[in-house]
C-alpha cells in the first residue's frame, strides 16, 4: 500500500487518544495534538507515567521532510541524596527489584519537552493544548482493566504515602470501571498552563519540588532544575527492507536488531535477532500522532517505577529513575548528564514518503513488542492493528516468554535445544504495549487498553 499516513492518534488510554484527537480537529499540529496528549496521559495514565517523568521522541515535519529526535529524558542531579529504600515488585511471575523513595528521582524533562516541541512545531496557543489535560484532572478518569492489573501489581509504591487516597480510596484499591481522582492535578496543570515548563524548573511547582527535597532528603537542587535543556538530535538510521528506519540507538537495541533480521525469514529468524539486544525494565507509555499534513510524533515518556513521593497539593508523583538498576548498570553518570534509555520511538519512511510511525512501552519487552508489530507491517503485510495483537515471544536471558497463540513447532524448537519456555495463560501487559499509525490504519494495544482515534 502507497500513499500517506492517515490523520490519527494511538494512545496507551482512550483519554490520551480523544486528547490528541481534540486538538488535532482544532487545527493543531502533529506537535500540538502530542503535548495535550502527553499532558492528558499525565492525569489517565499515571500508574505508567507523570508530568516529572521523562521520555524521547521524534518529529517529523513535512514540509521540510525533516526527522529530529528529541531527548527529554531525566538527568543526574548533583545533591547528595539520603540512602534508598529497597523494593520488590510481582511482575507477572517474577520478583523485580527496584529502590524508591525522594533519593530516586532525577531532574525531570517531560516538561521541558513538550515545550520545546510546541515551540519548534506547534501553532496552536500553549493555554489550548492544557485544556484536555484540566478537564480531566477536574472530572476523574475511569480506570481501565489493563491499568488496574498494572495499578494491582505497583500498589506497594503507589499507595506508600500519599498516593493511597488516589489508588486506595477507603483502604480499597480500585476496580475497572472506578474514577481516578487527583484533585491536586488541577492545580498542577494550571500551574504549567500559565507559568509553562518553566513552573518545574524555576517556578511554583519547582519550589515545591525542592521543597519536598529538602524534607525527604533527596538529590535534586535549584541549580540542576534550572540547567535542564530539552536536546535536539538527528535519528539513528538503518536500512530494513528497502525501507529507511528513523529511531533511537543506544539501549534501545532496535537498530541493532533489525540489522541482524533478515526479512522474509519468519519468526525463528526475529527471535534470533531479538536474543542478541538486550534493554532494561521500566513502565512507560507512548503516543504516536500524524496530522493531516503528514507531520508525524511519536512520544514516549516514563516514571520508572515512581518513587512512591507527591508533591502536596499537587498530586505530582516523583520519577524513580535512579533507583532503576538496569539504567544504572554501568555506574550513574556525572551530575546534568542523562541516564540511558531503551525508548524507541520510530519512524518509517519508503520511496513513498512516510510508511509507519510508531513506539512502544515495556521496558524490556519494548524493543520486542514495537520489533514485532513493525514487522507485521512492514515484511508480512498484515492489517496494524493485526500486526499489534498477534501473540508474542520475549527471550530473557535462558527463558523464552510466549503468549498464548505463539508458534508451537518455533517454541518446542526452542525447548529441544535448551532453552526454558514459559507460557503465559493469557495475553499480558507484561509484553509492552505498542501504538502506531501505518498507511492501512491505526492500530493501539489491547495489552494496555489503548486506543485510535482517526483525526475528525
Amino acid at each position: 500500500m502507497s500513499g500517506p499516513l492517515p490523520a490519527a492518534v494511538a494512545a496507551g488510554h482512550p483519554a490520551t487518544a480523544e486528547a490528541g484527537a481534540e486538538i488535532l480537529a482544532a487545527g493543531g499540529s502533529a506537535a500540538d495534538a502530542a503535548v495535550a496528549a502527553c499532558l492528558a496521559s499525565c492525569v489517565a495514565e499515571t500508574v505508567m507515567t507523570g508530568l516529572l517523568g521523562g521520555g524521547h521522541a521524534i518529529y517529523h515535519d513535512a514540509a521540510s521532510g525533516a526527522t529530529r529526535n528529541l531527548d527529554c529524558f531525566v538527568a543526574v542531579p548533583s545533591g547528595q541524596g539520603a540512602p534508598m529504600d529497597a523494593l520488590q515488585v510481582p511482575f507477572g511471575e517474577e520478583l523485580v527489584h527496584y529502590a524508591v523513595g525522594a533519593s530516586s528521582c532525577a531532574v525531570p524533562g517531560v516538561p521541558g519537552g513538550l515545550e520545546a516541541l510546541w515551540r519548534a512545531h506547534g501553532r496552536l496557543p500553549w493555554e489550548r493544548l492544557v485544556d484536555p489535560a484540566l478537564r480531566l484532572a477536574r472530572d476523574g478518569v475511569p480506570m481501565p482493566a489493563a491499568h488496574v492489573a498494572c495499578l494491582q501489581m505497583l500498589a506497594p509504591v503507589m499507595t506508600m504515602r500519599e498516593g493511597g487516597d488516589m489508588y486506595a480510596p477507603g483502604g480499597d484499591l480500585l476496580t475497572e470501571g472506578d474514577r481516578l481522582r487527583q484533585p491536586g492535578l488541577v492545580r498542577a496543570l494550571e500551574l504549567v498552563r500559565d507559568e509553562g515548563a518553566a513552573s518545574v524548573y524555576s517556578g511554583t511547582i519547582a519550589r515545591a519540588l525542592l521543597e519536598l527535597m529538602a524534607e525527604r532528603r533527596g538529590a535534586i537542587t535549584a541549580a540542576d532544575l534550572a540547567d535542564y535543556t530539552p536536546r535536539w538530535s538527528e535519528p539513528a538510521e538503518v536500512e530494513f527492507a528497502g525501507r529507511r528506519i528513523l529511531t533511537r540507538g543506544e539501549l534501545s537495541g532496535v537498530p541493532e536488531t533489525l540489522a541482524r533480521f533478515d526479512p522474509g525469514a519468519g519468526a525463528g529468524a526475529l527471535l534470533r535477532a531479538l536474543e542478541q539486544a538486550a534493554s532494561p525494565d521500566g513502565h512507560t507509555t507512548n503516543l504516536t500522532v500524524v496530522d493531516p499534513e503528514g507531520s508525524a510524533c511519536v512520544l514516549t515518556t516514563s516514571l520508572g517505577l515512581g518513587s512512591g513521593d507527591y508533591l502536596p497539593g499537587l498530586d505530582l508523583h516523583l520519577n524513580s529513575m535512579l533507583g532503576e538498576a538496569d539504567l544504572v548498570v554501568g555506574g550513574v553518570p556525572e551530575a546534568g548528564g542523562r541516564l540511558p534509555s531503551m525508548m524507541a520511538p520510530t519512524l518509517v519512511l519508503d520511496p513513498d514518503g512516510l510508511a509507519l510511525a510508531g513506539g512502544a512501552a515495556g521496558g524490556t519487552r519494548l524493543r520486542t513488542a514495537l520489533i514485532t508489530a513493525a514487522v507485521g507491517v512492514l515484511d508480512e503485510g498484515l492489517d496494524p492493528q493485526e500486526a499489534v495483537e498477534r501473540p508474542r515471544v520475549h527471550p530473557e536471558g535462558a527463558v523464552v516468554h510466549a503468549e498464548p497463540g505463539a508458534d508451537e513447532d518455533g517454541l518446542a524448537a526452542l525447548e529441544a535445544a535448551g532453552r526454558t519456555v514459559r507460557r503465559w495463560p493469557e495475553q499480558h501487559h507484561y509484553f509492552g504495549g505498542v501504538s502506531l499509525v501505518a498507511r492501512a490504519r491505526g492500530a493501539a494495544d489491547p495489552r494496555r487498553s489503548g486506543a485510535v482515534l482517526a483525526a475528525r
